[in-house]
């Protein structure tokens, strides 16, 4: 490209080498006729004569730098411009743009400064959304740790203050009880925060190998059996197929399903019902899983968020079920690992959340996406 613009621009300097010498030429032909045709009249020497040469000389010069500045002259105005653009934008003025004219060196030139000035533009506004992002996550970290902190350091300042002898064993224990369920939800938070940072950053490697993922289903779901009854649900698995075996990080699929299960249950206690459906479609090579709840529904505007960290749809009922705000955007990274997708749904039929993994995936050849 660069070479290309160069040769152009050469090109066109030598045509107007020549344009001018020939401009000059011709101009100088009429002059030496009309002149010298003088010069007879009058009886005098032409080919004696040095002044007239030196007229010829000088005349000759001049003009062919008049014309040849003529012909430069749109150049000329277009560097400028190349250039007053160039020093805007080392002025940090990124939306300055060079008008494109024609179709030559300079308009090339123009319209890749242009899109060097848009790119930098977007890199800048990418900078400032990851600058702004790092800001929440700290705002997001120091909420979420000050909040169950205060209240496990209030609780154990209960009993250990000076008007702790004044405190019956029930009401010890249920202070250390809450102060204990503070302490797990903060250890809860703190193990989300680095599974997300590694999974975020690429810093897991991981497994491949089979897992029979309806076998994996049902196992996590009787693994959540208490939590279930602590909220008065029922679950229910179906599956087109008794078993099927897929190729994935077993550690990680189990995370992915875990949380989304744990989360139909934080916020599908209203609907008393979950139920996981699995789709083995065999010839696509992909396995769907949908996880419903009949809990509140999401509004319309949040369902694009939900997959946010630290994203809550309702933050007031995100507090009371003890969510971290991490569980679905870990859920996102997992599911991008393997290659798959992952959606929301909801209306008053439900809150559908959908999964669709490869059969059979391969890491090595699989583009792995980032969010």
């Amino acid at each position: 490209m660069k070479n290309d613009i160069a040769k152009r621009y050469r090109t066109r300097f030598i045509i107007n080498l020549i344009i001018a010498a020939f401009i000059t030429c011709l101009i100088e032909s009429l002059l030496i006729f009309n002149i010298g045709r003088l010069v007879l009249v009058f009886g005098k020497s032409f080919e004696q004569s040095s002044i007239y040469v030196l007229f010829y000389v000088v005349s000759a010069v001049f003009i062919f730098a008049l014309v040849f500045y003529l012909l430069q002259l749109r150049s000329i105005n277009y560097i400028n411009d190349l250039s007053r653009a160039m020093a805007d934008m080392a002025d940090g003025k990124l939306d300055t743009r060079v008008r494109v004219e024609g179709d030559d060196e300079f308009s090339q030139m123009a319209e890749n400064l242009n899109n060097l000035g848009e790119d930098l533009e977007k890199l800048l506004e990418v900078e400032r959304e990851a600058e702004k992002s790092k800001t929440d996550l700290i705002t997001n970290i120091a909420h979420d740790l000050r909040t169950p902190l205060t209240s496990i350091i209030g609780y154990l300042e209960l009993l250990s203050g000076k008007n702790s002898s004044l405190l019956t064993d029930d009401q010890r224990q249920k202070y250390l009880l809450i102060a204990y369920n503070k302490s797990k939800r903060l250890e809860q938070l703190i193990n989300d925060l680095f599974d997300f940072t590694k999974l975020s950053y690429g810093k897991i490697t991981m497994k491949v190998g089979y897992v029979d993922i309806v076998k994996l289903l049902e196992q996590l779901l009787e693994e959540a059996y208490p939590n279930f009854q602590e909220k008065g649900l029922s679950y229910e698995l179906k599956t087109n197929v008794p078993s099927l075996e897929i190729t994935a990080d077993g550690g990680l699929i189990a995370r992915l399903f875990d949380n989304l299960i744990g989360n139909a249950i934080k916020y599908g206690a209203e609907g008393k019902k979950v139920i996981v459906r699995v789709n083995a479609e065999i010839p696509n090579d992909v396995v769907e899983v949908k996880v419903i709840n009949f809990g509140f529904v999401i509004d319309e505007k949040d369902l694009p968020l939900i997959f946010d960290k630290f994203y809550r749809a309702d933050r007031a009922r995100s507090t009371q079920t003890g969510g971290t705000g991490l569980g679905l955007a870990i859920a996102r990274d997992i599911v991008n690992m393997h290659g798959g997708t992952i959606t929301a749904a909801s209306d008053l039929n439900g809150t559908v959340f959908t999964v669709r993994l490869k059969i059979h995936f391969d890491k090595n050849s699989e583009q792995i996406k980032r969010a």
